[in-house]
């Protein structure tokens, strides 16, 4: 069985609210082992023989068959989301600015976000990946800066989310727990 991170795109604002005790409830029914739930922000640990793309594929079918919208999510490995905390270069912990990482089931569309974002002034930006990158956030200004607004754009939402790193930190620790 392998270790995997489920990040959920878009619960627990705009009218989708998702108790995680019902969530981890409703995936007792698929085949995955070992679920946990972080935070009401829509973070899952669990454990399966699935690969990561039927992982995906499961756990998007679960959410619209059980909560009734159409479900986005993006699954890494557990050993993948260690390297992504690993090689980001900002802090976790700073007093003037928050660190994010986006993560993004379409590697294309984190490409393009990658690109539009180095060309807005004053943003501070890394690549991690195919799949991540991080940036930072004035702290009390997150929702004002320039790349939130960029990557808070329709055509984005539907591949990325986006968490602090404290949350993908606690993310890691738990996926780490899952490890044979």
């Amino acid at each position: 069985m392998k270790s995997y991170a489920v990040f959920l795109r878009g619960i627990n604002v705009g009218g989708i609210n998702i108790k995680m005790a019902d969530l981890k409830n409703a995936l007792k029914s698929r085949p995955f082992a070992g679920v946990k739930t972080l935070l009401a922000s829509g973070n899952v640990v669990l454990a399966s023989e699935l690969d990561q793309a039927g992982v995906k594929q499961e756990f998007e079918a679960c959410l619209r068959e059980t909560f009734g919208y159409d479900a986005w999510v993006v699954v890494l490995t557990a050993d993948r989301v260690a390297a992504l905390v690993e090689a980001c270069p900002y802090p976790a912990d700073d007093a003037s600015t928050h660190t994010y990482l986006t993560l993004a089931s379409d590697t294309g569309v984190l490409a393009e976000l990658f690109e539009s974002g180095r060309a807005l002034d004053g943003t501070e930006l890394t690549q991690l990946g195919p799949e991540a990158l991080a940036w930072l956030a004035p702290t009390g200004g997150t929702l004002d800066s320039p790349f939130s607004k960029l990557s808070s754009k329709a055509k984005y939402k539907a591949a990325t989310t986006t968490r602090n790193l404290r949350t993908m930190v606690k993310v890691r620790d738990a996926a780490a727990t899952l490890r044979d």
